[in-house]
């Protein structure tokens, strides 16, 4: 599967992965993991170069600890 890009969730400023788009929300999951949530497509803006790379390298932390 294709992961999508690093959005903010305009509503509450939550950083998230794109994961799908389904039933009108486009559903965004943490970086690194965990529960998705559903956010409306007009409340998904780019995130800032700053918060992509911090998301990254959240990622690669996370990975880093798994056995």
């Amino acid at each position: 599967m294709s992961l999508g890009p690093y959005v903010i969730d305009t509503r509450d400023g939550r950083v998230g992965q794109v994961m799908a788009r389904e039933g009108g929300f486009v559903q965004l999951r943490p970086p690194g993991g965990g529960v998705e949530w559903d956010c409306p497509p007009e409340a998904v803006a780019p995130a800032p170069v700053s918060e992509e790379l911090r998301a990254r390298v959240s990622v690669v932390n996370q990975e880093g600890r798994l056995p």
